[in-house]
């Protein structure tokens, strides 16, 4: 992580981030249904708004266009934002053809 000159932390991040706005649904393992809203992803996860409690570590099932239910692990959560990553990064052409239906 890098600091800047205003003193806030800045995370260094390996992917690129594609920003979206798709609204969808995760299944958590407890069988809760969670309404979410996709901001923006990458091959190798995504960031969504989530008003229901989710915690570090937990596992959702997230359904998306092209790609069908994928499984991700919950990385970070903070004021109804989690951070989820794929538990299988995607293959580039198989992201890049999910990026196009999520943008639609």
């Amino acid at each position: 992580m890098a600091a800047s000159a205003l003193g806030w932390v800045q995370e260094e991040r390996s992917e690129a981030r594609d920003a979206v706005h798709h609204r969808t649904r995760a299944a958590h393992t407890d069988g809760r249904l969670l309404p979410i809203v996709i901001v923006n992803t990458s091959v190798g996860g995504l960031m969504a708004r989530c008003e229901a409690s989710c915690e570090q570590g937990d596992r959702l099932r997230i359904d998306l266009p092209i790609v069908g239910a994928l499984p991700v692990e919950v990385r970070w959560s903070l004021g109804g934002r989690i951070g989820c990553r794929f538990v299988q990064p995607m293959q580039p052409a198989d992201y890049y053809t999910l990026l196009g239906a999520l943008r639609r």
